[in-house]
């Protein structure tokens, strides 16, 4: 078994916009006459696409929804979404992405991305932050018809890579996660890969009870280690990093 494509998730492991979703989503269910709940975001949304997440919420609060009721929420969520991006001095892209990155690229791995994120949204950050370029395939939530933690995103990744270059022959197993919510780690394991868990969102003690690797932060990953894992045993790795 060999590592050659290394996968990533967008919100939460590429840039920190959680708290921008939450104020969102808030708004949203004031305009409903609807009080936001933490708990119930928390349940709802960290990790999942923003279809999923509405719709979770609102029938919960006894709201009939459907897709025609819901596309109006999310375009206006998009919409606020982006305004508020071009508001700030600067992206918050977290620290190690770009290193990561380069390690990722220097051992010869290849890059893509799945993500519940609207494809207009992580194409922008991504090219805002010169890093659109370096993703061979981009799977978005505006694109599977399963949210996190179903596998459908990251089992796409696998099919567009093997479309891109057939002789690549990629399974799954030659896959490396990198997520920071449970919804996410369990995507990626469903699918058949390894997956790193990244203390972004949630504290370290509860993404190691699930992550087959876990870091505090991005520029700790040591790839080759991951990597020789990878040739050298088919067992699961260890829990922590």
């Amino acid at each position: 078994m060999s590592l050659q494509v290394v996968l990533f998730d967008f919100n939460g492991v590429i840039i920190n916009d959680e708290p921008i979703h939450r104020e969102l989503i808030n708004e949203i269910l004031l305009s409903q006459n609807l009080p936001p709940n933490p708990s119930d975001y928390n349940e709802c949304c960290l990790g999942r696409n923003d279809r999923a997440c509405l719709l979770d919420l609102l029938q919960r609060r006894g709201r009939a929804v459907n897709e025609r009721s819901l596309a109006p929420l999310i375009a206006r969520k998009a919409q606020g979404y982006r305004q508020k991006l071009e508001a700030l001095d600067s992206l918050p892209i977290y620290p190690g992405v770009e290193d990561l990155i380069y390690k990722a690229r220097v051992a010869r791995l290849r890059l893509g991305l799945v993500t519940g994120a609207l494809r207009s949204e992580a194409e922008w950050i991504l090219e805002q932050a010169n890093l659109l370029s370096y993703f061979e395939v981009l799977v978005t939530g505006d694109e599977v018809q399963q949210s996190k933690p179903d596998p459908e995103g990251y089992l796409r990744a696998v099919e567009r890579f093997n479309q891109l270059d057939p002789s690549l022959d990629l399974a799954p197993q030659n896959c490396l996660v990198i997520e920071d919510t449970p919804a996410g780690i369990l995507a990626g394991q469903n699918a058949g890969m390894q997956v790193v868990g990244v203390a972004n969102t949630y504290p370290f003690h509860m993404i190691q009870r699930q992550a087959d690797w876990t870091v505090d932060y991005l520029h700790e990953l040591e790839l080759d280690r991951v990597r020789a894992v990878f040739e050298q045993s088919t067992l699961p790795f260890p829990m922590t990093e």
